[in-house]
């Protein structure tokens, strides 16, 4: 009995000793967790691709770069992350569903925002994409109440006042990217103005098209267009080709026609001078000048003669004697 007692005695103490050791153990575990919930809220961490702005009392005192920060909690200061190194983007006239190499866009209607009037009365469908990144915290969360919807109505204005401005060829097919760095002009100015802290990155022509109802008529005359424009490009292609050729054949004429006139000049000189000269000769002794032209003439008309004949001036008929030809 005495044995089994002292037993049961051992067995009480080593159990209270171990109820000990654990009751110190959730002590610390209760003193670290208080500790940490205390400490815990002075520090806060900002990615990489965020700054963080600190509102004491709803005052702001600072702005912090990314990493580990201290701030005082308990709704002392307050601290709001900003992405500033973050592309937004706002869609205007579709909504994109899900990106990827198959987007997906939106089957809904958004003519209350692509529709707009050009500049010589007709009607254009415009959609756009503007992206920008916040280059200032503080003025993009205090001096704009929505940010957002200051930036899709600035861009929507900005963007009916250009095509306005325009006809509808200009906004559909000629100046598109003009329009588009107009808008991005104009849009950076007046969210400048209003200090939002908003830097336009890009502003993109999506989709330019006329209205539905009015695209088959849109069509075909596009389609004469780019007839005309073709034989205007074949007519052009056939200038190029024969007018040249006519200005080499028009010089090639007048060259001749020089050459031509020096050349009947020089023969009409030469005829002159020989005219003048056989005139001294005969002048001096016509008898003798007479009869050698008479010989050289008589001899320049024979020897182009197949045949030659003498004629007796008291015969009736010519009789031939002699045909010079067959010795040739």
């Amino acid at each position: 009995m005495e044995v089994g007692m002292e037993e049961e005695i051992i067995m009480d103490k080593g159990f209270n000793n171990q109820f000990n050791f654990t009751k110190k153990q959730i002590q610390t575990v209760i003193f670290v967790i208080v500790a940490l919930i205390l400490i815990v809220p002075f520090f806060f961490t900002v990615d990489p691709e965020e700054m963080a702005v600190v509102q004491r009392f709803g005052k702001h005192v600072r702005t912090v770069e990314p990493g580990l920060n201290i701030r005082i909690p308990w709704g002392i200061e307050k601290v709001t992350k900003v992405k500033v190194k973050t592309v937004f983007k706002e869609e205007f006239g579709f909504r994109t569903v899900s990106q990827g190499v198959s987007a997906r866009y939106s089957s809904r209607s958004y003519d209350d925002e692509s529709l707009m009037l050009t500049g010589d009365l007709n009607i254009a469908n415009v959609e756009w994409i503007v992206q920008y990144q916040i280059k200032d915290p503080v003025a993009y969360l205090f001096n704009v109440r929505n940010v957002n919807e200051t930036i899709r109505n600035l861009s929507e204005g900005t963007m009916r006042q250009i095509v306005g401005d325009r006809s509808i060829d200009e906004v559909i097919i000629l100046n598109r990217q003009e329009i588009a760095f107009e808008v991005h002009e104009l849009l950076q100015k007046l969210l400048d103005k209003y200090e939002t802290g908003i830097v336009i990155r890009t502003v993109n022509l999506q989709n330019v098209v006329p209205p539905e109802i009015v695209q088959p008529a849109f069509n075909e005359v596009n389609s004469a267009m780019q007839e005309e424009e073709r034989i205007v490009n074949e007519a052009q292609q056939e200038y190029n080709r024969i007018i040249p050729q006519a200005r080499g054949k028009a010089r090639q004429t007048i060259e001749q026609a020089h050459g031509y006139a020096i050349n009947r000049v020089n023969n009409a000189e030469g005829d002159a001078a020989k005219f003048i000269n056989i005139y001294e000769q005969y002048r001096r002794s016509p008898n003798v000048t007479r009869q050698r032209m008479y010989l050289e003439s008589m001899e320049e008309v024979l020897n182009k003669s197949e045949k030659i004949f003498i004629v007796d001036d008291r015969l009736q008929s010519i009789v031939p004697l002699l045909d010079m030809g067959k010795g040739r």
